[in-house]
């Protein structure tokens, strides 16, 4: 028996040349004489070798049979081309040849005597499973793709390794079974193909000597050494320059080429290794996605799976694969359901390690059932070198490894002072000195002005305890009003004892939140309450209002999150935006002449500019570049609290800030902290500066409890006299600009710890006048909160600025002149309004309100008579008189053009259910709304262009839902 001097396999091997045989009977047949007599010369020397044709399973026998086999291989081993060719005879992934062609010969007889040659990288378990595979497809015909290049890697005379790629011609193969064949259902080879790793059941499938591997093949080796090297060359290109990387469309049809899968589409998450959370990648233009983020910039690492083999993939470096993904979602999995919503049937996610450090996560997803599975990951091998080695930040020559000292010992620094960072640098290449053994001095500049200035959320920390609350006490009701609902056969008493338990919860959270107030209610929620609903039998209508519930929990915390979802989002959104109007002015601000800068988002923005002769030694410095400066700075603020005025009506929560400057003409020195790399003040007497500037913002006014902040507002916090002098002639600039207010406040700052004197000036900004439309919008949203009953689902807060961004966008279409724009925006935030006291007649209720809003802030007759017409030309079926009618028309009729039109029925449907009581069969809710857009016409030239397309698309999917009945 022929044995592999390695592993074990399920194939017992006899090389036979069999096949061979059958071709030269052929030619022994045919009329051709010369070649007749040939075959007929071969065949008559192997009348006495049956194992030639048998097969020979003692490896001996090749000794005694060596010229007969060279005869019978002649014309697969042409003379002409044994010096070119590298070619051989074997049985395919063992370490068995034989039959070598000269030029091969010649390679091993360099390699020496004692080199033994083995397929690259080839293990005991790929070893198995690829003779497994070569079952599968050829006995099986089935079409797994285990066809991983497989090299041989032969040092030459001098040394040096070449690389050679291994082709199989298994032409004269033959495969069939033995007497202990276990034969395989559909089924069984599929769990097969899932569990590549699985070592013990591919075993258990295809047990030992359970196979006949009948014949030899052909073996040619090609000369790959230049790719490696060019390959080698590729990985240390993409090493440079992370940021400029471009992953086109070519990285993906690497990808689909390598896998043979057409639709084969690649995501990416970057791994934030000290954060724990998963990532979308910054570079590219977001052209590369991540398949599990979608929308959402970063996630917990273990949340972002669901739970799905985040072990695996960080802890065991092994890939997650889904074949149907389909399949997988019936286990209620909603990371399956998040694939299937991207129409991804088949999915792989795995791991991007570089030095035993994860890196990321490499996705591969398919629409089409089971293309990816547990064999053909790992090709992934091929290709995660490169991955890891584009996305590791290296560098390889001197300008990178300079930069990389300058990150190492100090930090990344801005392009103002890089120049005295690179100087030292130099210093120690020119040292020859290792950097363990140089010092770095440290950097100093001294004589530079500092100007510091923040724009602050107001209240933060309230507001945040605020929302914490609002979403606590939203939750705790919703599951009240479960629990009244119930309708039990017999009385429970623990029902009423968990409701009282709420009850109490309710009061604890009137009073200031403490700080393991949310803890201490979270943890009953998920332990006395999540268990007792997902554990207990209801009615059908109990059972839609839990299911209901706990479709609104967020998936991270199990809890209530829109209120503090809408927090921080709305966090994010003010620091994105004052943060892209700080660095697009600082990038002119440079202009005026270079000075170091610094900015740190928190709850705000804030930023610190040192100006002086020492960070730019190459130009002369004037006084007047700081006075033009702090002239930036003031007008910058402005223009970010202007853009937050503007920016606060469409966010989803309202929250102010305040502006400060702090004024200091007496120059500093900064020297960069070593341990903390970051630059400081130096010395004791600049760090009054520091002192100030951290405490500042919290100050009063003084003998008063009024903060020297306010929203709205610019104050300027300064020492002295000549100090106030400047800033005075830069307000009345701006003043003269029309961007300040024209009242100045003088203020005294109540003492801080251990310094007092400071004053200030507060100036307000002067703001287009939208402060009513964010009144209107505080207005509503408080009304609805509070006081909408949650059984009104679709007409509601959403509904409300669904119609407000439908306003805004046809009025900016059509140039709607801000005056008029601003009247219809009113009457938008008030049209349904009336639905806190019920649905008949809500548009006379709505005005009402409207009109004691309006008149509570002394608004004009004429205004409050045009929103009171416009609140009236929503009523249904009403024809619009006028081109502002028909504006506020479309606009609350936007939706019908929306994508998710479907899903704002299913809302109307249930709220027609739960407050007026009709309820409607599928078919008969279709046909209503199918005469309904069927009737409907839009008004406005803008909506006619822009969504009528869209609403007969939506009408063309309710007709056929309806069909679908």
């Amino acid at each position: 028996m022929i044995k592999n001097y390695k592993y074990l396999s399920p194939f017992k091997i006899l090389i036979s040349f069999h096949k061979l045989i059958d071709g030269l009977e052929k030619i022994a047949a045919s009329n051709i004489e010369h070649k007749s007599n040939y075959a007929k010369s071969l065949l008559s020397q192997i009348n006495n070798k049956p194992e030639i044709i048998n097969g020979i399973d003692n490896l001996e026998l090749f000794e005694n049979n060596h010229n007969l086999i060279q005869n019978l291989l002649a014309d697969l081993f042409p003379t002409a081309l044994t010096f070119n060719e590298i070619k051989a005879v074997a049985i395919p992934f063992y370490d068995i040849t034989f039959n070598y062609s000269e030029r091969f010969k010649k390679i091993l007889n360099d390699a020496g005597m004692s080199f033994d040659i083995s397929i690259r990288d080839m293990n005991e378990h790929q070893f198995y499973i690829m003779n497994c595979t070569f079952i599968l497809n050829a006995y099986y015909k089935q079409n797994v793709d285990f066809e991983k290049p497989l090299f041989y890697d032969i040092p030459n005379k001098n040394g040096i390794v070449k690389h050679y790629k291994i082709v199989y011609n298994t032409d004269f193969l033959e495969i069939y079974p033995a007497e202990n064949t276990k034969f395989l259902t559909q089924p069984e080879i599929e769990e097969l193909i899932d569990n590549y790793h699985d070592i013990e059941l591919w075993k258990k499938a295809f047990p030992y000597n359970s196979w006949f591997l009948k014949g030899f093949a052909l073996i040619t080796l090609v000369d790959v050494t230049l790719e490696n090297a060019v390959s080698n060359l590729k990985t240390n290109l993409l090493k440079a320059n992370i940021e400029k990387v471009e992953l086109n469309d070519s990285f993906e049809s690497i990808f689909r080429s390598v896998f043979k899968i057409p639709d084969l589409k690649v995501g990416f998450t970057l791994y934030d290794n000290e954060e724990r959370l998963f990532m979308k990648p910054p570079f590219n233009e977001g052209n590369l996605e991540s398949f599990i983020l979608l929308d959402t910039k970063e996630a917990d690492c273990k949340n972002v799976l669901c739970g799905c083999s985040f072990e695996s993939l960080v802890e065991n470096n092994k890939p997650f694969i889904i074949p149907n993904v389909l399949d997988f979602s019936m286990t209620n999995n909603p990371f399956a359901v998040h694939l299937l919503s991207q129409d991804i049937q088949s999915f792989l996610l795995a791991p991007v390690i570089k030095d035993h450090k994860l890196l990321g996560l490499i996705q591969l997803a398919s629409s089409t059932i089971r293309t990816l599975n547990s064999v053909n990951a790992n090709k992934l091998e091929l290709l995660l070198p490169y991955i890891s080695d584009t996305i590791e930040k290296s560098n390889d020559d001197m300008v990178n490894h300079l930069e990389a000292i300058i990150q190492k010992e100090y930090t990344l620094i801005h392009p103002s002072v890089y120049w005295k960072f690179k100087k030292e640098v130099r210093n120690y290449f020119h040292s020859n000195i290792s950097i363990k053994e140089y010092t770095f001095k440290e950097i100093v500049f001294k004589e530079v002005y500092p100007l510091y200035g923040q724009i602050d959320i107001k209240d933060s920390s309230e507001n945040r305890n605020r929302a914490i609350v609002n979403d606590l006490k939203e939750q705790i009701n919703q599951i009240i009003t479960i629990i009244k609902g119930l309708n039990f056969d017999k009385k429970i008493g623990v029902i009423e004892q968990k409701k009282h338990e709420l009850q109490k919860f309710l009061l604890e959270l009137d009073q200031p939140l403490k700080n393991n107030s949310e803890q201490k209610i979270h943890h009953y929620i998920e332990t006395e309450i999540h268990s007792f609903l997902k554990n207990f039998e209801f009615n059908q209508k109990t059972e839609n209002k839990i299911k209901d519930y706990f479709n609104k929990l967020d998936p991270k915390t199990e809890m209530f999150y829109q209120t503090r979802k809408d927090f921080d989002d709305t966090i994010m959104s003010i620091n994105k935006k004052l943060s892209n109007i700080l660095e697009s002015k600082q990038q002119q601000a440079q202009e005026i002449f270079p000075h170091y800068y610094e900015s740190f988002k928190t709850d705000g923005v804030e930023h610190n500019l040192y100006i002086g002769a020492s960070i730019e030694p190459n130009k002369v410095f004037n006084p007047i570049y700081l006075q033009n400066l702090r002239l930036w700075q003031l007008e910058t603020l402005c223009e970010m609290e202007l853009e937050h005025h503007k920016l606060k009506t469409n966010l989803p929560y309202t929250l102010d800030v305040t502006s400060l400057i702090l004024a200091s003409s007496t120059p500093i020195s900064i020297r960069f902290r070593m341990d903390e790399k970051r630059f400081d003040v130096d010395g004791s007497y600049n760090a009054r500066y520091e002192v100030v500037k951290k405490r500042i913002d919290k100050a009063f006014v003084k003998n008063s409890e009024e903060r020297i902040t306010q929203k709205e507002k610019i104050t300027i916090v300064y020492s002295n006299s000549a100090e106030e002098k400047e800033y005075i002639k830069y307000i009345k600039y701006l003043q003269h600009k029309n961007i300040l207010e024209a009242e100045i406040e003088k203020l005294e700052v109540q003492d801080l710890q251990a310094i007092s004197g400071l004053k200030a000036l507060r100036v307000k900004v002067k703001h287009s006048d939208n402060s009513l439309l964010i009144e209107a919008k505080e207005f509503i949203t408080k009304l609805f909160k509070e006081r909408l009953d949650s059984k009104y689902s679709y007409h509601n807060l959403e509904h409300t600025k669904s119609v407000v961004m439908g306003t805004e966008t046809i009025c900016r279409a059509e140039k709607i002149d801000p005056e008029k724009t601003n009247l219809l925006l009113l009457a938008a935030w008030f049209h349904d309004a009336g639905y806190i006291e019920g649905a008949d007649n809500h548009e006379k209720k709505s005005i009402k309100i409207a009109l004691d809003f309006l008149q509570r802030k002394n608004i004009s007759d004429n205004i409050q008579q045009k929103v009171s017409d416009l609140i009236l030309a929503t009523t249904f079926n009403y024809i619009p008189k006028n081109r502002l009618e028909k504006i506020i028309k479309d606009a609350d009729n936007a939706h019908l053009a929306n994508e998710n039109y479907p899903d704002s029925l299913e809302l109307l449907r249930g709220e027609w259910e739960n407050s007026i009581n009709k309820k409607y069969c599928n078919d008969d809710w279709y046909t209503i709304n199918i005469e309904f857009l069927k009737k409907h016409q839009y008004f406005t030239k803008f909506a006619q262009k822009e969504w009528q397309n869209l609403k007969d698309k939506n009408l063309n999917l309710i007709e056929n839902k309806l069909l679908k009945q």
